[in-house]
């Protein structure tokens, strides 16, 4: 089975959606993987294109921007949308969208714009997940799959993983970390805080109004 990954994540490097892919993958080692990160600066490249219609799945994977899709993927999307119009695909469409909120069902509508996007495309939907604190996540590396914070998002993972390999659809799955809701707001703001200070500015000026 040709399985095609795409990385819609604007970060070159560490991001959340390649982290959840990179165990999705764990999980489907049986199947021929081919990984893309796309470049936010260019066009779809032909060879991606041109791999389209030779896929059984296409798994994407994206952070949420403004509760939808960050508008260079957005972007890309279209563009593959228009070349599918003319170059048929066979393949099923699964989704992995990460946000910063704590609760993954944030990621709802950009799982709806998707499946719309797919009957545009001419596209059969299989599945979505949505996972919250998708930033945290990505810090995770050292804990091991299905353990601590990072449980509830691999249960999802693997269910994902099962239905992609046998072609099925699935109902969509939120998934929000097994860690203290309190605590991770707390983390986010010690964050935005310490960013703050790195970039020359103090606690105040965060919330200043102009």
């Amino acid at each position: 089975m040709n399985i095609l990954f795409i990385n819609g994540s604007p970060k070159v490097n560490k991001s959340a959606s390649g982290m959840l892919l990179d165990e999705l993958r764990d999980y489907m080692q049986d199947h021929a993987i081919v990984q893309y990160s796309l470049n936010v600066n260019k066009k779809p490249d032909s060879l991606l294109l041109q791999s389209l219609s030779e896929q059984d799945i296409i798994v994407i994977s994206f952070p949420l921007y403004v509760d939808s899709i960050p508008s260079h993927f957005l972007y890309y999307l279209t563009e593959l949308e228009n070349y599918l119009k003319y170059n048929s695909s066979k393949a099923v469409v699964y989704a992995i969208i990460n946000c910063g909120f704590y609760e993954g069902h944030q990621n709802r509508h950009a799982l709806e714009i998707l499946k719309i996007w797919c009957e545009k495309a001419n596209l059969k939907w299989g599945q979505g997940i949505g996972i919250g604190a998708g930033g945290m996540l990505a810090g995770l590396g050292n804990v091991p799959k299905g353990k601590g914070p990072r449980k509830n998002a691999s249960a999802a993972l693997l269910e994902l993983a099962s239905n992609a390999a046998e072609k099925r659809s699935g109902k969509d799955i939120y998934a929000s970390p097994n860690f203290p809701r309190f605590l991770y707001k707390i983390m986010g703001d010690i964050g935005w805080r310490t960013q703050a200070k790195r970039n020359g500015l103090k606690t105040k000026d965060i919330f200043l109004q102009r």
